[in-house]
C-alpha cells in the first residue's frame, strides 16, 4: 500500500461517523448523466436509512427526466469551512424511483422508513407531506468514498 493509500484510509469516516454525518447533514448535490453525456448538477435534500440515499425529487425536473433515461448517479453531501474542518461523502450508482411518480401519498411499505426520517428532518413532522409534484428516487451506492480532515494529524 502506498503512502497516499495509507493517508486516505486514515481519513475516511467509519460506517457510524457516515451515519452520524448523513443523519445531519441537509444538503447534497446529485450529478446525473444527460442524453448528450454531459453531467447536470442539482441540490436536493435527502434521507439516509443506513443502506440507501433517499432523493426526493421534483418530477418535472431535469434531473429526473434524465435519471429516468439513464439511471447512473453520484452524489456528494460535504460540510466544512478551514482546511482541517472538510469532511464528506460520496456515493455513487444506479438510482431506481420507488412509489407512484408523481408520489401522492398511496401507501408503499418500502417508503415508510424514508418517508418518516426525511418529514422529521425537514419537516419536524411524524408523517410526510405530499405535493404530488416530487417522487422518490432511491440510491444504494455501489460506490461510497469519504473523508474527513479532522483526522489529519497536525
Amino acid at each position: 500500500m502506498t503512502e497516499t493509500q495509507r493517508r486516505g484510509r486514515r481519513i475516511m469516516m467509519t460506517p457510524g461517523e457516515l451515519d452520524a454525518f448523513l443523519a445531519e447533514q441537509r444538503t447534497c448535490r446529485v450529478a446525473t448523466v444527460g442524453g448528450d453525456g454531459a453531467p447536470h448538477v442539482g441540490a436536493l435534500w435527502f434521507a439516509w436509512d443506513g443502506a440507501a440515499l433517499w432523493l426526493y425529487s421534483i418530477t418535472r425536473s431535469r434531473r429526473w427526466t434524465q435519471v429516468r433515461k439513464d439511471p447512473r448517479i453520484a452524489v456528494v453531501v460535504d460540510d466544512g469551512h478551514a482546511y482541517g474542518e472538510l469532511r464528506g461523502v460520496e456515493l455513487s450508482g444506479r438510482a431506481e424511483c420507488v412509489g407512484e411518480a408523481p408520489r401522492t401519498g398511496e401507501r408503499c411499505a418500502e417508503l415508510d422508513a424514508p418517508e418518516r426520517l426525511f418529514a422529521g428532518k425537514y419537516f419536524g413532522m411524524t408523517t410526510m407531506p405530499h405535493d404530488g409534484r416530487h417522487a422518490w428516487l432511491r440510491l444504494t451506492p455501489d460506490s461510497v468514498a469519504s473523508w474527513d480532515f479532522h483526522k489529519i494529524p497536525g
